[in-house]
Protein backbone atom coordinates (compact mmCIF):
# COMPACT_ATOMS: atom_id res chain seq x y z
CA UNK A 1 0.00 0.00 0.00
CA UNK A 2 1.41 3.84 -0.81
CA UNK A 3 2.06 5.85 2.43
CA UNK A 4 -0.88 7.89 2.41
CA UNK A 5 -3.27 4.49 2.32
CA UNK A 6 -0.88 3.77 5.39
CA UNK A 7 -1.61 6.84 7.37
CA UNK A 8 -5.22 6.69 6.41
CA UNK A 9 -5.49 3.72 8.03
CA UNK A 10 -3.21 4.26 10.74
CA UNK A 11 -5.46 7.60 11.75
CA UNK A 12 -8.85 5.01 11.55
CA UNK A 13 -6.95 2.63 14.31
CA UNK A 14 -6.15 5.80 16.21
CA UNK A 15 -10.03 6.65 16.67
CA UNK A 16 -10.55 2.56 17.15
CA UNK A 17 -7.81 2.60 19.86
CA UNK A 18 -10.38 5.40 21.73
CA UNK A 19 -13.22 2.94 22.35
CA UNK A 20 -14.26 1.70 25.70
CA UNK A 21 -12.50 -1.48 27.30
CA UNK A 22 -12.92 -3.98 30.48
CA UNK A 23 -10.51 -2.07 33.05
CA UNK A 24 -9.31 -0.03 29.98
CA UNK A 25 -6.95 -2.39 29.56
CA UNK A 26 -7.16 -1.76 25.68
CA UNK A 27 -6.91 -5.71 24.66
CA UNK A 28 -6.51 -5.56 21.18
CA UNK A 29 -3.99 -5.70 18.37
CA UNK A 30 -4.31 -4.00 14.84
CA UNK A 31 -2.85 -4.98 11.80
CA UNK A 32 -2.92 -2.91 8.59
CA UNK A 33 -3.80 -4.41 5.51
CA UNK A 34 -4.59 -3.64 1.62
CA UNK A 35 -7.65 -1.56 2.26
CA UNK A 36 -8.46 -3.20 5.22
CA UNK A 37 -7.66 -3.14 9.13
CA UNK A 38 -7.95 -7.04 11.03
CA UNK A 39 -8.55 -6.50 15.27
CA UNK A 40 -7.11 -9.38 16.64
CA UNK A 41 -7.41 -9.94 20.48
CA UNK A 42 -4.63 -9.35 22.25
CA UNK A 43 -4.74 -12.47 25.15
CA UNK A 44 -2.06 -11.09 27.59
CA UNK A 45 -4.65 -8.44 28.49
CA UNK A 46 -6.98 -10.71 29.53
CA UNK A 47 -8.70 -10.35 32.84
CA UNK A 48 -9.52 -14.37 33.79
CA UNK A 49 -11.06 -13.47 37.12
CA UNK A 50 -14.12 -11.09 36.11
CA UNK A 51 -14.17 -12.05 32.21
CA UNK A 52 -13.14 -16.37 32.19
CA UNK A 53 -15.04 -16.60 29.06
CA UNK A 54 -13.02 -13.26 27.52
CA UNK A 55 -16.74 -11.72 26.78
CA UNK A 56 -15.71 -8.17 27.95
CA UNK A 57 -12.21 -8.73 25.89
CA UNK A 58 -14.99 -9.28 22.66
CA UNK A 59 -17.37 -6.89 23.32
CA UNK A 60 -14.41 -4.52 23.64
CA UNK A 61 -12.67 -5.43 19.95
CA UNK A 62 -16.47 -4.80 18.90
CA UNK A 63 -16.53 -1.26 20.00
CA UNK A 64 -13.22 -0.47 18.57
CA UNK A 65 -14.29 -1.84 15.32
CA UNK A 66 -17.54 0.60 15.73
CA UNK A 67 -15.38 3.67 16.14
CA UNK A 68 -13.39 2.71 12.84
CA UNK A 69 -16.52 2.21 10.97
CA UNK A 70 -17.88 5.56 12.28
CA UNK A 71 -14.69 7.25 11.07
CA UNK A 72 -14.09 5.81 8.01
CA UNK A 73 -17.25 7.03 7.05
CA UNK A 74 -15.74 11.00 7.57
CA UNK A 75 -12.84 9.98 5.29
CA UNK A 76 -15.22 8.31 2.34
CA UNK A 77 -15.01 4.74 3.13
CA UNK A 78 -17.79 2.05 3.88
CA UNK A 79 -16.49 -0.42 6.40
CA UNK A 80 -17.36 -3.96 5.89
CA UNK A 81 -16.93 -6.18 8.94
CA UNK A 82 -16.38 -10.44 9.25
CA UNK A 83 -15.59 -12.24 11.89
CA UNK A 84 -13.48 -15.44 12.03
CA UNK A 85 -15.72 -17.89 13.77
CA UNK A 86 -13.15 -21.03 13.65
CA UNK A 87 -10.09 -19.08 13.47
CA UNK A 88 -8.02 -16.67 15.51
CA UNK A 89 -11.27 -14.95 16.53
CA UNK A 90 -10.29 -11.68 14.43
CA UNK A 91 -12.43 -8.59 13.04
CA UNK A 92 -11.40 -7.89 9.83
CA UNK A 93 -12.79 -4.61 8.38
CA UNK A 94 -12.39 -3.93 4.42
CA UNK A 95 -12.76 -0.54 3.02
CA UNK A 96 -14.42 0.81 -0.03
CA UNK A 97 -15.22 4.16 -1.10
CA UNK A 98 -18.52 6.09 -0.64
CA UNK A 99 -19.39 9.63 0.10
CA UNK A 100 -17.95 11.36 3.17
CA UNK A 101 -20.09 12.00 6.17
CA UNK A 102 -19.30 13.16 9.00
CA UNK A 103 -22.14 11.81 11.43
CA UNK A 104 -22.69 13.02 14.86
CA UNK A 105 -21.57 9.30 16.53
CA UNK A 106 -18.07 10.84 14.71
CA UNK A 107 -18.17 13.79 16.20
CA UNK A 108 -18.59 12.22 19.24
CA UNK A 109 -15.77 9.78 19.51
CA UNK A 110 -13.16 11.83 21.28
CA UNK A 111 -15.35 13.14 23.74
CA UNK A 112 -16.90 9.13 24.82
CA UNK A 113 -15.95 8.64 28.18
CA UNK A 114 -17.87 5.92 30.76
CA UNK A 115 -18.56 8.85 33.60
CA UNK A 116 -17.95 6.83 36.99
CA UNK A 117 -19.96 9.44 38.75
CA UNK A 118 -23.06 10.94 40.32
CA UNK A 119 -25.60 12.00 38.04
CA UNK A 120 -28.05 14.64 37.89
CA UNK A 121 -31.24 12.33 38.48
CA UNK A 122 -33.45 13.71 35.24
CA UNK A 123 -35.10 11.66 33.40
CA UNK A 124 -34.49 11.61 29.52
CA UNK A 125 -37.63 12.33 26.69
CA UNK A 126 -39.47 9.98 24.85
CA UNK A 127 -37.02 11.53 21.45
CA UNK A 128 -33.75 10.98 23.41
CA UNK A 129 -34.34 7.14 24.63
CA UNK A 130 -35.89 6.28 21.45
CA UNK A 131 -32.41 7.35 19.19
CA UNK A 132 -30.40 5.31 22.27
CA UNK A 133 -32.90 2.62 21.68
CA UNK A 134 -32.19 2.33 18.05
CA UNK A 135 -28.57 3.09 18.17
CA UNK A 136 -28.20 0.14 20.71
CA UNK A 137 -29.92 -2.20 18.51
CA UNK A 138 -28.11 -4.68 16.03
CA UNK A 139 -28.23 -8.08 14.70
CA UNK A 140 -29.26 -10.85 16.88
CA UNK A 141 -28.96 -7.87 19.51
CA UNK A 142 -31.61 -5.68 21.47
CA UNK A 143 -31.58 -2.78 23.89
CA UNK A 144 -34.12 -3.26 27.05
CA UNK A 145 -34.18 0.50 28.77
CA UNK A 146 -35.41 0.64 32.22
CA UNK A 147 -36.50 3.96 33.49
CA UNK A 148 -39.06 2.96 36.42
CA UNK A 149 -38.17 3.24 39.94
CA UNK A 150 -38.83 -0.44 40.34
CA UNK A 151 -36.90 -1.48 37.31
CA UNK A 152 -33.98 0.27 38.16
CA UNK A 153 -34.08 -0.89 42.10
CA UNK A 154 -34.43 -4.75 40.77
CA UNK A 155 -31.07 -3.58 38.83
CA UNK A 156 -29.95 -1.64 42.06
CA UNK A 157 -30.52 -5.62 43.76
CA UNK A 158 -28.27 -7.67 41.69
CA UNK A 159 -25.59 -4.92 41.01
CA UNK A 160 -25.04 -5.22 45.42
CA UNK A 161 -25.17 -8.84 45.37
CA UNK A 162 -22.44 -8.99 42.29
CA UNK A 163 -20.58 -6.46 44.19
CA UNK A 164 -20.47 -7.75 47.23
CA UNK A 165 -19.34 -11.12 45.90
CA UNK A 166 -16.39 -9.63 44.13
CA UNK A 167 -15.21 -7.62 46.92
CA UNK A 168 -15.05 -10.73 48.78
CA UNK A 169 -13.57 -12.30 46.04
CA UNK A 170 -9.57 -11.76 46.65
CA UNK A 171 -8.52 -13.14 43.07
CA UNK A 172 -10.69 -10.59 41.82
CA UNK A 173 -9.51 -7.72 44.28
CA UNK A 174 -5.91 -8.50 43.20
CA UNK A 175 -6.80 -8.54 39.23
CA UNK A 176 -8.93 -5.17 39.58
CA UNK A 177 -5.91 -3.27 41.46
CA UNK A 178 -3.13 -4.78 38.81
CA UNK A 179 -5.10 -2.32 36.78
CA UNK A 180 -5.33 0.48 38.75
CA UNK A 181 -3.39 3.76 38.12
CA UNK A 182 -3.45 5.45 41.65
CA UNK A 183 -1.40 8.06 40.35
CA UNK A 184 -1.23 10.43 37.19
CA UNK A 185 2.47 9.61 36.22
CA UNK A 186 1.84 6.24 36.55
CA UNK A 187 -1.36 6.35 34.43
CA UNK A 188 0.56 8.34 31.63
CA UNK A 189 4.09 5.69 31.95
CA UNK A 190 1.21 2.71 31.55
CA UNK A 191 -1.25 4.46 28.85
CA UNK A 192 -4.09 2.26 30.35
CA UNK A 193 -5.78 1.39 33.31
CA UNK A 194 -8.00 2.62 36.17
CA UNK A 195 -6.30 5.94 36.05
CA UNK A 196 -7.77 7.34 40.37
CA UNK A 197 -8.58 10.80 38.74
CA UNK A 198 -11.31 9.51 35.62
CA UNK A 199 -13.54 8.66 39.33
CA UNK A 200 -12.19 11.73 41.44
CA UNK A 201 -9.83 9.76 43.42
CA UNK A 202 -6.62 11.32 44.83
CA UNK A 203 -3.48 10.67 43.33
CA UNK A 204 -1.24 8.85 45.64
CA UNK A 205 2.15 6.83 45.38
CA UNK A 206 1.73 3.57 44.38
CA UNK A 207 3.26 1.82 47.74
CA UNK A 208 0.40 3.56 49.21
CA UNK A 209 -1.84 2.73 47.42
CA UNK A 210 -1.29 -0.74 48.00
CA UNK A 211 -0.91 -0.42 51.74
CA UNK A 212 -4.77 1.32 51.76
CA UNK A 213 -6.32 -0.40 48.86
CA UNK A 214 -7.64 -3.74 50.97
CA UNK A 215 -8.49 -1.20 54.00
CA UNK A 216 -10.79 0.37 51.98
CA UNK A 217 -12.15 -1.23 48.96
CA UNK A 218 -15.08 -2.98 51.16
CA UNK A 219 -18.27 -3.91 50.17
CA UNK A 220 -20.55 -1.92 52.63
CA UNK A 221 -19.03 1.82 51.29
CA UNK A 222 -18.51 0.46 47.46
CA UNK A 223 -21.84 -0.72 47.53
CA UNK A 224 -23.21 2.69 49.09
CA UNK A 225 -21.49 4.32 46.38
CA UNK A 226 -23.20 2.41 43.55
CA UNK A 227 -26.73 2.80 45.16
CA UNK A 228 -26.07 6.81 44.88
CA UNK A 229 -24.92 6.48 41.59
CA UNK A 230 -27.50 4.13 40.14
CA UNK A 231 -30.57 6.47 42.03
CA UNK A 232 -28.71 9.48 40.21
CA UNK A 233 -29.23 8.40 36.76
CA UNK A 234 -32.23 8.62 34.36
CA UNK A 235 -31.81 4.98 33.95
CA UNK A 236 -30.69 1.72 32.67
CA UNK A 237 -30.09 -0.19 29.73
CA UNK A 238 -29.21 -4.00 28.93
CA UNK A 239 -27.95 -5.23 26.19
CA UNK A 240 -29.77 -8.96 24.86
CA UNK A 241 -27.53 -10.98 22.42
CA UNK A 242 -30.08 -14.08 20.88
CA UNK A 243 -26.89 -16.43 21.38
CA UNK A 244 -23.96 -16.72 23.71
CA UNK A 245 -21.41 -16.62 21.48
CA UNK A 246 -17.99 -14.61 20.46
CA UNK A 247 -19.43 -13.41 16.77
CA UNK A 248 -22.52 -11.81 18.74
CA UNK A 249 -20.08 -10.69 21.99
CA UNK A 250 -18.67 -8.38 19.04
CA UNK A 251 -21.99 -7.19 18.03
CA UNK A 252 -22.77 -6.08 21.74
CA UNK A 253 -19.83 -4.04 21.72
CA UNK A 254 -20.77 -2.15 18.50
CA UNK A 255 -24.01 -1.84 19.87
CA UNK A 256 -23.15 -0.48 23.11
CA UNK A 257 -20.30 2.29 20.95
CA UNK A 258 -23.15 3.44 18.95
CA UNK A 259 -25.26 3.85 21.95
CA UNK A 260 -22.30 5.49 23.76
CA UNK A 261 -21.23 7.44 20.88
CA UNK A 262 -25.48 8.86 20.50
CA UNK A 263 -25.10 9.60 24.23
CA UNK A 264 -22.32 11.42 24.09
CA UNK A 265 -23.58 13.44 21.41
CA UNK A 266 -26.64 13.98 22.93
CA UNK A 267 -24.99 15.48 26.45
CA UNK A 268 -25.83 12.17 28.25
CA UNK A 269 -23.51 10.33 30.41
CA UNK A 270 -23.09 6.75 31.05
CA UNK A 271 -21.04 3.87 32.61
CA UNK A 272 -20.96 0.35 33.21
CA UNK A 273 -22.32 -1.74 35.73
CA UNK A 274 -21.69 -5.54 34.85
CA UNK A 275 -21.55 -6.98 38.31
CA UNK A 276 -25.13 -9.25 37.48
CA UNK A 277 -23.44 -10.63 34.34
CA UNK A 278 -20.14 -11.04 35.63
CA UNK A 279 -20.85 -13.01 38.41
CA UNK A 280 -22.05 -16.67 36.92
CA UNK A 281 -24.62 -17.02 39.42
CA UNK A 282 -26.78 -14.30 39.05
CA UNK A 283 -27.29 -13.62 35.86
CA UNK A 284 -29.71 -16.15 34.90
CA UNK A 285 -31.84 -14.95 37.59
CA UNK A 286 -31.18 -11.61 36.35
CA UNK A 287 -32.71 -12.69 33.13
CA UNK A 288 -35.06 -14.21 34.39
CA UNK A 289 -35.70 -11.55 36.16
CA UNK A 290 -36.15 -9.04 32.82
CA UNK A 291 -38.49 -11.47 31.36
CA UNK A 292 -35.52 -12.15 28.69
CA UNK A 293 -36.76 -15.75 27.90
CA UNK A 294 -33.96 -16.85 25.59
CA UNK A 295 -32.41 -13.66 25.81
CA UNK A 296 -28.57 -13.24 26.79
CA UNK A 297 -27.76 -10.26 29.48
CA UNK A 298 -24.61 -9.04 28.10
CA UNK A 299 -24.11 -5.56 29.59
CA UNK A 300 -25.55 -3.45 31.95
CA UNK A 301 -25.30 0.73 31.47
CA UNK A 302 -26.27 3.64 33.68
CA UNK A 303 -26.83 6.73 31.63
CA UNK A 304 -28.35 10.21 32.67
CA UNK A 305 -26.47 13.80 32.86
CA UNK A 306 -23.83 14.63 34.42
CA UNK A 307 -20.29 16.37 35.05
CA UNK A 308 -17.54 15.70 32.82
CA UNK A 309 -14.73 13.59 34.34
CA UNK A 310 -11.22 13.55 33.42
CA UNK A 311 -10.61 10.78 30.53
CA UNK A 312 -8.87 7.92 30.71
CA UNK A 313 -5.45 7.51 29.09
CA UNK A 314 -4.47 5.44 25.60
CA UNK A 315 -1.31 3.68 24.77
CA UNK A 316 0.45 4.82 21.65
CA UNK A 317 -0.13 3.38 18.19
CA UNK A 318 3.31 1.73 18.44
CA UNK A 319 2.17 -0.25 20.95
CA UNK A 320 -1.12 -1.27 19.47
CA UNK A 321 -0.03 -1.70 15.85
CA UNK A 322 1.02 -5.34 14.58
Amino acid sequence: MTDAQSAQLKELVRYGTLAPSSHNTQCWRFYLEQQAIAILPDLSRRCPVVDPDDHHLYVSLGCAAENILQAAKAQGLSGQVSFDTAGDGSIRISFTPCEVEATPLFEAIAQRQCSRTEYDGQPLNSEELALLTAAGTGAGVRVVMLTQPDQVEMVLDYVVQGNTAQINNPAFVKELKSWIRFNHSEAEQKGDGLSSRTSGNPSIPRWLGNLIFPLIFKAQPENEKCTRQIRSSAGIAVFVSDLNDKAHWVEVGRCYERFALQATALGIRNALLNQPVEEVGLRPNFAKALELGAGRPDLVVRFGRGPEMPKSLRRSLEAVLG
